[in-house]
């Protein structure tokens, strides 16, 4: 056996340890420990949870990457439609990584009940429309059947339900602008029925959309069965969306044009990025103060082991040896505390996950329960990055060692 472990394994188990000065200091490291791993798992796992929620909200309304007509100069409602004869779509095969692409048109509009009003936008869809984005969302009722018969049915959210006091069945009357109409044209009426009630908990998206069939917007605008406002594009990684971006823009027709949805949403994505420097700096101090907690444990320890480490001195140790001895100790609490912490923390974060204790306002974090995202990499790189810096950081407080005379140490008390 090893000889530096097997001192610190006597070290560990001996029954005067237990009743030492050490007891409460090493007891206050290990808790250190032990709450900053659970600090961090929980920093990591609701930071990177809050921003893949909300960029599959912001996909769900939009896709990754818009294809639009040069035109419509980034209106909200499709102004200038793009024929669906187009060599991109439905695939396109130069471009790796595309998933699903899908046409759509939105039109802007006014409910109207008998006591209230809300301005709202129809985003017409057709049946490619990838509706999987949209499952989860679904409180209420069931999707529209956008059949080859054209139909009323539409998925309203919860907010513009509650607004305006509208439940599933009821008729929604709606009201909409002639396009290129004289002032006193009389409006396009659609009596729409409400089949579902969505509630994304993205409140900038749930008060603006309602969701028809596309033949809707056609008719209305007097575009053709083969015209649509635009197409949206689902790639398999986020992390890739501006190189594919860039790419579906160079496959593309002159005439139209392509934005992705960390561009369309800036602010929105900025504020994203800002996570990744707090998590970082969480982590930091995190380490720092468990670092220096273990610091003074372990110079608890020495001093306490003074005499012992005079003894293996006058026997031949060497000061290395005798400093393994202590870093072997010091990541034994480590460890201890890494296990409760990660127990602790771990459990948390799975009861968050199953029943969403904390709850977020939705109108500054875009969604009404704290996300966590759970991967076994990222736990795995916390704990034995947390145990590398540690002992590290204990490497220079166990030089101390060298500087312990035998003579003097063994007569120590």
């Amino acid at each position: 056996m090893n000889f530096e472990y097997f001192i610190a394994k006597r070290l560990i188990k001996g029954k005067e340890h237990k009743s030492s000065i050490s007891t409460p200091i090493t007891k206050i490291a290990i808790s250190a420990i032990a709450i900053g791993m659970i600090m961090m798992l929980i920093t990591v796992a609701t930071g990177i949870g809050l921003q893949q929620k909300i960029r599959e909200k912001v996909a769900a309304f939009n896709g990754h990457v818009i294809i639009t007509s040069f035109d419509n100069n980034s209106s909200v409602e499709s102004l200038i439609p793009i024929n669906t004869d187009q060599n991109f779509y439905p695939e396109l095969p130069e471009v790796d990584g595309i998933v699903h692409m899908q046409a759509v048109a939105t039109k802007m509009g006014l409910i109207r009940t008998a006591t209230d009003f809300d301005g709202i936008v129809v985003k017409g869809v057709d049946n490619d429309y990838n509706w999987d984005y949209f499952k989860e969302y679904l409180v209420e009722g069931r999707l529209p059947n956008f059949g080859e018969k054209l139909n009323n049915e539409i998925l309203i959210s919860s907010y513009i339900s509650g607004r305006l006091g509208l439940e599933i069945g009821d008729k929604a009357i709606t009201y909409f602008l002639k396009k290129n109409a004289k002032s006193n044209a009389q409006p396009f009426i659609r009596a729409f029925e409400i089949v579902g009630i969505y509630n994304s908990g993205f409140q900038e998206f749930d008060e603006t959309y309602l969701f028809a069939d596309i033949r809707h917007v056609q008719r209305m605008n007097k575009w053709k069965a083969d015209e649509v406002g635009n197409f949206e594009v689902f790639i398999d990684d986020f992390e890739k969306i501006d190189e594919k971006g860039q790419e579906i823009y160079e496959n593309i027709p002159s005439t139209l044009d392509s934005q992705t949805i960390t561009l369309k949403y800036a602010t929105i994505f900025e504020w994203l990025k800002l996570f990744d420097l707090n998590i970082i700096g969480i982590i930091g101090i995190i380490i720092l103060v468990a670092g220096i907690n273990m610091i003074t444990a372990l110079l608890v320890l020495i001093l306490e082991k003074t005499p012992m480490i005079g003894i293996l001195k006058a026997l031949g140790t060497s000061d290395w040896s005798i400093r393994k001895v202590f870093l072997y100790n010091a990541a034994y609490l480590i460890l201890i505390g890494l296990f409760w912490g990660n127990l602790i923390g771990i459990g948390l974060l799975f009861i968050q996950d199953r029943y969403g204790v904390v709850g977020l306002n939705p109108e500054t974090y875009y969604v009404s329960t704290a996300p966590v995202y759970i991967n076994a990499g990222y736990i795995v790189l916390l704990n034995l990055g947390t145990m590398l810096l540690c002992l590290m950081m204990l490497l220079i407080p166990s030089y101390i060692v060298s500087k312990i005379s035998p003579t003097k140490s063994i007569r120590f008390q």
